[in-house]
């Protein structure tokens, strides 16, 4: 008797395995079930950022309400979809039920190019959180309730596990309507803190602490009564990348040194809820062209850039300007100017491990930021909406793309991002 229970886990592996293969058997096809391509618009952008800016308006220690429509959920995970991988879902709302059908594209392989999963949630049983009522890989159509075990098996032994805690355990309830699904939820300074640390895993890497202690060293050395220039922080930083790397790790330590200069240079946005030890660190803005702003602009898109991808990046930076322009500083080609090179930065930083050598060694020998950022002040900024749309209409105007065009150009001469 003994000898047959302890075979039982044995078993139930297995048969979680089996169900695993047969998912992935029936579930992988070389035609997707949701159209792939879903390209960003600035409207997109602008509304997504939007959705997902909601929850941090959210202070520590209150219960917020997130009411989202079809056409919200639809446009919020299709964004972060695109900024990690070529996959799209297509949410719907019907009978109180939430349905997704989901295609990831897969890498190589023999079986096909496309997973398609089709998985439909509902609140059973007056449940205030949502349970699987429907799940099917393909054509394979399985029970709810093994589909849910298998979700929840494959989560939890998985590195998904830390992401779905925390996405999860300060949801106090999903209540989906016919029309839109409203979800409350609690939010408390631990969880903040776990998720600063879990989305960026630097913070806590000890090769990140190297950079971290680099800056510091920078900084502490200072003149004050001198402004500090933003080569001084991405020269030293990017020495000691080039020291410590190789071709197996050089697009890695590119990341952390990137980073680690976004971290301290938007040091304002990066701790808006959080103290780190980090902060005890004297605080000068760095400059180029006797600005700041245009130091926090590029490493800002850099660190986007090199974190997800460029497309992101360039998109959130006209996103950015068009959003100053209705209230804000004014539209700024400037800083639009600023955006691209660093978006520039970012992709040569981490395109491939030779480039991302090349450009180490390259930054660890500029003489100052000219050589990584072309002069913008004579390109115009600080316009209203009414006069943007007055000498521009839009993003898409031929005379908006012709200064585009005219600025990545600038950016394209510069010898730094001309290298092969």
């Amino acid at each position: 008797m003994i000898k047959h229970l302890l075979r039982l886990p044995i078993y139930c592996l297995g048969t979680l395995l089996a169900m695993g293969v047969i998912i992935i058997l029936f579930g992988v096809s070389d035609h997707p079930d949701v159209q792939l391509g879903w390209s960003l618009s600035h409207e997109d952008v602008l509304r997504a950022r939007k959705i997902l800016r909601e929850g941090s308006k959210t202070r520590p220690d209150e219960i917020g309400a997130l009411v989202l429509s079809k056409e919200d959920l639809n446009l919020a995970a299709n964004y972060l979809l695109n900024r990690y991988s070529k996959s799209a879902v297509d949410i719907s709302l019907k009978a109180n039920k939430l349905k997704f059908i989901v295609t990831a594209t897969l890498p190589e392989n023999p079986l096909g190019k496309y997973l398609n999963v089709t998985l439909r949630l509902g609140n059973v049983d007056d449940n205030p959180l949502p349970t699987v009522t429907k799940f099917k890989a393909g054509k394979l159509l399985l029970p709810s309730g093994i589909a849910a075990y298998l979700i929840d098996y494959g989560i939890r032994h998985s590195a998904l596990n830390n992401y779905f805690l925390l996405a999860t355990r300060q949801i106090q309830a999903v209540k989906i309507a016919p029309e839109t699904i409203t979800i409350t939820y609690f939010s408390d300074l631990d969880t903040l803190i776990q998720a600063r640390q879990l989305l960026n895993p630097n913070a806590a890497h000890t090769d990140f602490n190297d950079y971290q202690k680099k800056i510091s060293e920078i900084v502490s050395q200072h003149d004050p009564k001198w402004r500090l220039s933003f080569a001084d922080l991405l020269k030293p930083l990017f020495a000691l990348a080039y020291q410590r790397s190789s071709l197996n790790n050089a697009i890695d330590e590119n990341r952390l040194a990137i980073i680690a200069i976004n971290d301290y240079v938007n040091k304002h946005e990066t701790h808006r809820f959080i103290t780190s030890k980090a902060e005890a660190t004297p605080y000068y803005a760095a400059f180029m062209y006797k600005r700041s702003d245009l130091a926090q602009h590029f490493i800002g898109s850099a660190a986007l850039t090199a974190s997800m991808n460029g497309q992101v990046s360039k998109v959130v930076g006209e996103e950015k300007e068009l959003s100053d322009a209705d209230g804000g500083s004014g539209f700024s080609f400037v800083d639009l100017a600023a955006d691209k090179a660093g978006t520039r930065l970012g992709e040569l930083a981490t395109t491939s491990p030779e480039k991302a050598r090349k450009l180490q060694k390259a930054l660890s020998e500029i003489k100052d930021y000219s050589d990584i950022m072309p002069d913008p002040r004579d390109l115009p900024e600080h316009m209203n909406e009414s006069e943007f749309k007055a000498r521009y209409d839009s993003t898409n105007s031929p005379t908006y793309q012709h200064l585009s065009k005219q600025i990545d150009e600038r950016i394209a001469a510069m010898a730094i991002y001309g290298m092969d």
